[in-house]
């Protein structure tokens, strides 16, 4: 009987077995159909994700001073690419940890994940004290990520998970963590954890400490949420005990530290570099394009030395807020440093403060030059072999007319001093004998000379006396580049803001990586060739130099020297002081300074060039701080003698007053002297060409 009973309960349970074997194949059945139906309905115009293989992801491209320091970065979304090797294991970790605890071992969807996760959800429903969860694997939001959008649609997590299949199937897990890591968005405009690591914590992510990489695994989730910050990394650090990435005291200890996020760190540069920075981007961005800038993870050596700039900005500012003390409407300014050979920027500031204003008056202003045209006119006596002591008449000029303007023009000091020689005319910067001047040479001449130089545009019309004296408008950049050419052999060089550009690949853009590879130890590039022919002759050139030296030692631009070392330049001021400037150079550094308001008006009483020549001097002091001190090179073929500077006599039969080296090219020689004045220190003279 009993076994007979166990024979009933046999077979009734093995026909209920049957069934629901009948019922599971059928439920496979139906799983399998209805999955190659979704296949087909929704696996058939999905995204290439074969693309992903050589995947380039959009990086911030980044901006170098000289000195190989960062100025700023440009870039729509913040990344920095980082491979997976670079990657710290515990940064890893963490995400697993948070994000997808079966990652190594499933095949693109966790099936196990997505019953945890309904189950969850249902007791959620209920009233249990559960919350909702989702199921989406690191592969399925790299998916989504890459290929679709954030509809929370049942089509979009379908195609999510076909896509998160197939890419299984094509790349090993490294690739799609590597991809994963790189392109998640992690709040405050980071995109990646290279980029985030940054932004929170101003470090590359090989030196996150283990709390740092939690923090990080905590953003997918609420990537702006930073009043739960430490509460979703301690999640974060317990994920990865329970996990057995890290021990409970290693978690406890990190739990424990202090998150010390940044405000929002952006590489921001000074405000000493804004106005340089801003210079490259709009150049690069015409030259590249905005994708190309934006977007390809640039490296950009610049031309900028740090030091330089903060002392250039420095002097300037000092000038401008010693001048605007107390006044309302703000005086405006620019300085611009340059290497006079290779035409590299060094140092540029384009007013008081980036942050008020963008307008670069070293690069946009155009401005009356004023007296800082007079070097080229007397270049162009120079080069039609008027000798540096030339005697030129420092006397009244009455009724000369030009474009029905009556024209008196006066010297600064409103005096008249008669004879003088060209050396004092230019080293005083008296207006006078250089009206004189360009009377003898031609209005054309003088100002074919600036334009030579690029000063002057070509194609200016109307040329007329007063352009000749400094009437005409340039910017401060190309009046130092025109300088340039007294000091580099009369080379006409163009303003170069950076040095070499690298794209992600370290393949160099525009330019031959054997150029860098010759640089010298201390990172200075060697001086390109320029076999075009001078603008002037090398005698002329150094005669002019000789006359510029002696501006600095002796003459107007007196509060430009700097003890112990060779400078020259030239102070120049408009009418009625509405712009005051100082160019000045030693033999490898030239730097221009400029101030004035932006609508001109007269800076007023005590105001004049000395106020740009002191802050050249400013900038100087800590540009030649440790620099040796460099004479100007001396051509071939000039004499030598030493002439009495008020009448241009040789100092043997003129000894009075002061005495000066002059240099005379072949043919030329000091003055006669005519007559003694008594004890007054000075000789009348018979002037002209010798």
């Amino acid at each position: 009987m009993k076994s007979f009973c166990l024979k009933i309960i046999f077979m009734k349970f093995k026909k209920i077995f049957r069934i629901f074997l009948h019922v599971i194949f059928w439920c496979v059945v139906a799983m399998v159909a209805a999955t190659a139906t979704l296949f087909l309905i929704y696996g058939g115009n999905l995204p290439d994700y074969r693309k992903l293989a050589t995947y380039a992801p959009p990086v911030a491209t980044r901006l170098y001073a000289a000195d190989g320091s960062l100025l700023i970065e440009y870039a729509e979304e913040r990344r920095v690419f980082i491979d997976f090797e670079d990657m710290p294991p515990q940064l890893i970790n963490a995400f697993v940890a948070a994000e997808d605890q079966n990652f190594w071992t499933h095949p693109g969807i966790d099936v196990q994940g997505i019953l945890r996760a309904s189950i969850n959800n249902a007791m959620r429903v209920f009233g249990f004290d559960k919350t909702f969860t989702g199921a989406s694997t690191i592969t399925q939001q790299v998916a989504k990520n890459f290929f679709l959008s954030s509809d929370r649609t049942m089509s979009r997590k379908i195609k999510e998970a076909i896509l998160a299949l197939r890419l299984e199937r094509a790349f090993s897990k490294k690739h799609i963590m590597t991809l994963y890591l790189n392109q998640i968005f992690l709040g405050a405009r980071a995109y990646g954890v290279g980029s985030a690591a940054l932004m929170y914590f101003n470090k590359p992510v090989k030196d996150l400490t283990l709390s740092e990489c939690a923090f990080l695994a905590s953003l997918p989730k609420a990537p702006n949420d930073r009043a739960r910050a430490e509460e979703r990394r301690n999640y974060v650090l317990r994920r990865m005990a329970d996990e057995g990435y890290i021990t409970r005291d290693e978690a406890n200890t990190a739990a424990a530290e202090p998150l010390n996020i940044n405000s929002g760190f952006t590489a921001q540069m000074e405000d000493d570099f804004q106005y340089f920075a801003e210079d490259v981007r709009r150049q690069l961005l015409d030259k590249l394009g905005r994708e190309t800038l934006y977007n390809q993870g640039l490296y950009i050596k610049t031309t900028i030395n740090p030091v330089y700039q903060r002392a250039a900005s420095a002097a300037l500012n000092k000038a401008l807020d010693a001048y605007n003390a107390g006044r309302s409407e703000k005086l405006q300014g620019a300085i611009i440093v340059m290497n006079p050979h290779t035409g590299r920027v060094l140092a540029m500031a384009g007013g008081r403060s980036f942050a008020e204003s963008s307008f670069n008056r070293a690069t946009q202003a155009y401005r009356q030059i004023g007296s800082t045209i007079k070097p080229f006119v007397y270049l162009s006596a120079l080069e039609r072999d008027f000798s540096p002591e030339y005697l030129i008449s420092d006397t009244p000029i009455v009724g000369w007319r030009e474009n029905n303007m009556q024209w008196k023009p006066e010297n600064y000091d409103k005096k008249f001093l008669g004879d003088v020689p060209l050396r004092f005319a230019l080293e005083t910067s008296r207006n006078v004998p250089s009206v004189r001047m360009v009377e003898k040479i031609g209005v054309e001449n003088a100002i074919e000379t600036a334009q030579r130089f690029g000063v002057y545009p070509a194609d200016m019309k109307n040329m007329n006396l007063s352009l000749a004296l400094g009437s005409g408008e340039t910017t401060l950049e190309n009046l130092v580049l025109g300088y340039s050419a007294f000091v580099n052999g009369g080379r006409k060089i163009e303003p170069k803001l950076v040095d070499y550009i690298e794209d992600r690949y370290g393949n160099i853009i525009g330019g031959d990586k054997s150029e860098i590879l010759t640089w010298s130890p201390d990172m200075e590039p060697v001086e390109e060739k320029n076999d075009a022919e001078p603008l002037s002759d090398p005698q002329s050139l150094y005669q002019l130099l000789s006359i510029l030296q002696g501006v600095v030692d002796r003459g107007t631009g007196r509060q430009a020297a700097i003890p112990g070392h060779t400078i020259a330049g030239k102070t120049g001021t408009t009418n009625d002081v509405k712009d005051v400037w100082f160019v000045g150079f030693t033999k490898n550094l030239i730097a221009g300074v400029y101030l004035g308001y932006d609508t001109p008006k007269p800076l007023g009483k005590g105001a004049g060039s000395h106020m740009a020549a002191t802050a050249f001097a400013d900038f100087m002091r800590v540009a030649l701080e440790n620099e040796k001190n460099q004479p100007f090179s001396v051509p071939d073929g000039l004499n030598f003698v030493r002439v009495n500077r008020r009448t241009g006599a040789s100092a043997a039969e003129d000894p009075n007053g002061t005495i000066v080296t002059e240099a005379f090219k072949p043919g030329q020689h000091p003055n006669p002297v005519v007559y003694q004045s008594g004890n007054s220190g000075s000789s009348a003279v018979v002037g002209g060409v010798f």
